[in-house]
C-alpha cells in the first residue's frame, strides 16, 4: 500500500504551491485525491478546501484548483512497452500543454523527429534520454521527466553567470552578524538602509516572524530584498510577502488555464488581486529588489508583482522565467511528467516565462571578492531615493536650473 500524499516529496507540484501552514498540508492531500479522479469532482473538492482554510485564503487556493482541474481528462491507453511510452508522453504535452503557440513550437514536427528514434529494443536508459531531448525543445524550466535513475530538465540559468556570493555579502557587508528568521536572513546595513535575503520560497513565512523581521527593520530608510539564486516554492508565500509592502488592494496578474485537448484551448485570463494584510506589519518605504537568472518559478512571479509597485525598483539580471503552473502526469510504466499546464501572467497581462527584466541591469565581477556590484548599486540607488531635497537659495532671482543629465 502506498503511503498517504502528505509529505512535499509526494505530492504532485501543482499542488505545492498552495501548500503554506499545517492547516493547508489538508488542501495538498485534497487535491492530490481529486485531480488524480475526474473533474466531476471539483465541486466537492472545492466543498471541502472551504472547510479548513479560512475565505481569504481560499480564494487563492480555489484558483489555483481551477487550473489544476482544468487540465483533468481521461488518458488514453498506450502499450507499456517503449514506444507506448514515447508516445504517451507526446500525447500528454500535446494536449495539457500551454505554451506551445507562445514558443512557436511545432509539437508534430517534434514527433517526427523523436519518434524516428526510438524503438522496442533500445533501454529504459536510452529511451529516457531521447524522450528527455524531446522535452528541452519547449524550453521550459517547469518541464522534466522524472525516473527513478534520473530527471531530465531546462535550467537555462545554469548558463548564465550566477551574480551572486553569499559568503561575500556574509563577510564583507554583513559581518558575519545577522539574524534568521523563517528562512529569511536580515540585519540593517551601515547606511541605515535594511536588507532581507530568502532563499526559497519553499521556506513557510510565519505572519509573526515577518512581524518581528519588519519591526526590527522599521527604523531603516529603505530596504533591500535579495532573492538572487532563489529557486522558487509556494504561491502562497509570494502572496504572504508582497501583502506587506501594498497599501491597497492590488491586481498582481493574470491566471489561465486549459479548457480543452488543442493547442489555443485556453480560458479567459482570471484577474488576482493581493491585499494588505492586517492588522500586521507594513514597509512603504523605498525598496530594492535584487533578482538574478536563479531567480525562477515562485520568485519570477515575486519579481513581477513587485516590479509593478511604485516604491519598488528591480536591480540585477532578468530573471529565470517559468510562469506556468506545474502539473505531473503518469506514464505507462510509471515515470512522471512534470509540465506547465496554466499560465501566470503579470499585472500587464504579459506571458513572463522567459523572465522579467530588471529596471537597472547590473553583473557582479566575478574577480572582484569583496564587492558585490548588484548590491553596491542597490545602496546608491536606495540613497538617492532618500536623500533629503537640496535648499534653494534664497533672493529675488529664480535658482539656476542644474540639469541632472
Amino acid at each position: 500500500m502506498s503511503p498517504m500524499p502528505w509529505s512535499s516529496a509526494s505530492v504532485p507540484t501543482s499542488s505545492l504551491h498552495i501548500i503554506k501552514t499545517t492547516k493547508t498540508t489538508m488542501i495538498s492531500f485534497l487535491i492530490y485525491h481529486f485531480t488524480h479522479r475526474t473533474v466531476a469532482h471539483s465541486g466537492v473538492m472545492l466543498q471541502a478546501i472551504k472547510k479548513v482554510v479560512p475565505v481569504v485564503q481560499c480564494r487563492l487556493s480555489c484558483l489555483l484548483l481551477v487550473c489544476v482541474l482544468g487540465g483533468c481528462a481521461q488518458q488514453d491507453e498506450f502499450e507499456r512497452d517503449q514506444v507506448g511510452n514515447f508516445e504517451a508522453l507526446w500525447t500528454i504535452m500535446d494536449e495539457h500543454y500551454s505554451f506551445f503557440d507562445y514558443k512557436q513550437v511545432d509539437w508534430n514536427e517534434v514527433h517526427s523527429r523523436y519518434r524516428a528514434l526510438v524503438s522496442n529494443e533500445m533501454t529504459d536508459r536510452e529511451l529516457f534520454d531521447v524522450c528527455g531531448d524531446m522535452l528541452k525543445e519547449l524550453r521550459d524550466g517547469h518541464t522534466n521527466l522524472i525516473a527513478s535513475h534520473d530527471v531530465s530538465r531546462y535550467w537555462v540559468w545554469e548558463q548564465w553567470p550566477v551574480n551572486y556570493n553569499e559568503r561575500l555579502i556574509d563577510q564583507h557587508y554583513l559581518n558575519f552578524d545577522y539574524k534568521r528568521a523563517s528562512g529569511i536572513k536580515y540585519q540593517i546595513l551601515p547606511d541605515n538602509f535594511g536588507y532581507m535575503y530568502y532563499g526559497s520560497f519553499s521556506s513557510v513565512i510565519g505572519e509573526g516572524n515577518l512581524d518581528l523581521i519588519l519591526s526590527y527593520l522599521s527604523t531603516a530608510d529603505g530596504l533591500i530584498i535579495d532573492v538572487r539564486d532563489n529557486g522558487g516554492g509556494y504561491l502562497t508565500n509570494v502572496e504572504t510577502l508582497v501583502s506587506r509592502f501594498i497599501g491597497e488592494k492590488t491586481l498582481a496578474g493574470y491566471i489561465c488555464h486549459k479548457t480543452g485537448k488543442g493547442h489555443n484551448d485556453l480560458s479567459e485570463p482570471y484577474a488576482y488581486y493581493f491585499e494588505p494584510t492586517k492588522n500586521h506589519i507594513h514597509y512603504l518605504k523605498p525598496v530594492v529588489v535584487l533578482a538574478s537568472r536563479g531567480s525562477f518559478s515562485a520568485t519570477n512571479n515575486f519579481v513581477s508583482i513587485m516590479k509593478s509597485l511604485g516604491q519598488v525598483t528591480i536591480v540585477g539580471d532578468t530573471t529565470g522565467g517559468g510562469c506556468g503552473l506545474p502539473f505531473t502526469s503518469e506514464l505507462p510504466n510509471g515515470w512522471r511528467v512534470r509540465f506547465s499546464s496554466c499560465h501566470i501572467m503579470d499585472a500587464q497581462g504579459r506571458l513572463t516565462e522567459f523572465g522579467v527584466a530588471p529596471d537597472v541591469r547590473v553583473d557582479m565581477d566575478e574577480d572582484d571578492h569583496t564587492h558585490d556590484a548588484i548590491l553596491d548599486t542597490a545602496i546608491d540607488i536606495l540613497a538617492r531615493a532618500t536623500a533629503p531635497p537640496r535648499l534653494h537659495r534664497r533672493g529675488n532671482a529664480a535658482p539656476p536650473h542644474h540639469s541632472d543629465n
